[in-house]
C-alpha cells in the first residue's frame, strides 16, 4: 500500500471528471459530500437491463467510472468545491490478469478480489492510496509493490504530479 498526496488537484480533477483517463476503471463505491452527501454503490443492477444489454455486460458485476463519471460531473461541477469525496476505484479483471503476467507473478486471476486505489478529498487535500484485496493469505509483496508501482506510473504518464505520503 502506497499513499500518494496529488499536487495539483485542480488539474487531477479534470483529468478524474472531465476525459476518459480513468474511464476504464471500475467503480466500488464512492461518495461526494456538498449540500448533502451523495453515496454510490458501483454494484450494476442487471435487471436495469435488457437481455441483449445484459449480454454485452458479460461477467462485469460492477459500473466502468465511465459510466458513472457524468453522474459524478453534475454532483461536483460549481462554484463550490465539494466539502469532501471518495471513491474506490478496482482494475478490471483483464488489466489484472495482465498486470499478472508482465510482473511474473504466480497468483491466479481468479484469486484476486481487487487492486485497489482509493481517492479521499478532505476539503484540502486530495490522497490516493493503493490497495490490494487477495482470496488467499500470502506473505508474498510482489503483487503489492507491482501495483503500486503501476499506480505511480499511470500518473506520470497521464502527467498528474504527485509526492509520496
Amino acid at each position: 500500500m502506497t499513499a500518494l498526496q496529488i499536487a495539483d488537484i485542480g488539474f487531477f480533477m479534470k483529468k478524474f471528471l472531465l476525459t476518459d483517463s480513468f474511464d476504464r476503471f471500475l467503480l466500488l463505491e464512492g461518495a461526494v459530500t456538498t449540500f448533502n452527501t451523495f453515496r454510490m454503490d458501483g454494484a450494476l443492477q442487471k435487471s436495469y437491463y435488457t437481455q441483449e444489454e445484459q449480454e454485452q455486460l458479460a461477467e462485469r458485476s460492477l459500473s466502468l467510472w465511465g459510466e458513472v463519471r457524468p453522474f459524478c460531473l453534475e454532483l461536483i461541477k460549481g462554484k463550490k468545491t465539494p466539502l469532501s469525496f471518495r471513491f474506490t476505484l478496482q482494475l478490471s479483471a483483464p488489466n489484472t490478469a495482465k498486470l499478472l503476467a508482465q510482473a511474473g507473478i504466480p497468483i491466479p486471476p481468479e484469486q484476486v478480489r481487487g487492486l485497489l486505489m482509493n481517492l479521499k478529498y478532505d476539503g484540502h487535500t486530495l490522497l490516493c492510496t493503493t490497495g490490494t484485496s487477495l482470496a488467499v493469505f500470502t506473505m508474498d509483496k510482489k503483487l503489492d509493490h507491482a501495483w503500486d508501482d503501476m499506480v505511480q506510473r499511470y500518473f506520470r504518464q497521464q502527467g498528474i504530479p504527485f509526492e509520496t505520503a
